[in-house]
């Protein structure tokens, strides 16, 4: 059952009951001759991962180009993307020599289905 659906007497009733085993808790632990230990959340680090303002500002921008997209509405500026390096075109000879393996590598197969048949 969850604590949102409980009624206000049952959470006195709850908190009650926590205040007593609080105080029978610290009982047995003078008995005992032990400090007090309180249940608490572990301590540690927070090890939530930060996103960096460029990172941030990233979502930001495509956030509003889907709402945009959504709503109709022009793009008002486009956001400022990382400078992509130009990709090196590939000289003819290269490109025919692997054309030429390539037909070669075709051929193989189309000769070991004839065989099959």
């Amino acid at each position: 059952m969850s604590i949102t659906n409980l009624t206000p007497k049952q959470l006195r009733q709850a908190a009650n009951l926590k205040e007593q085993i609080e105080k029978l808790q610290a009982q047995l632990n003078q008995l005992q001759g032990t400090k007090a230990v309180a249940v608490t959340a572990p301590a540690g680090k927070n090890t939530k991962k930060k996103i960096s303002a460029a990172g941030i500002a990233r979502i930001k921008a495509a956030q509003k180009a889907r709402w945009a997209a959504i709503k109709g509405v022009a793009k008002s500026a486009p956001a400022a993307k990382p400078v992509k390096k130009a990709r090196k075109k590939m000289s003819d000879e290269a490109r025919a020599k692997i054309a030429q393996a390539a037909k070669a590598r075709w051929a193989k197969v189309h000769a070991a289905k004839a065989v099959k048949k």
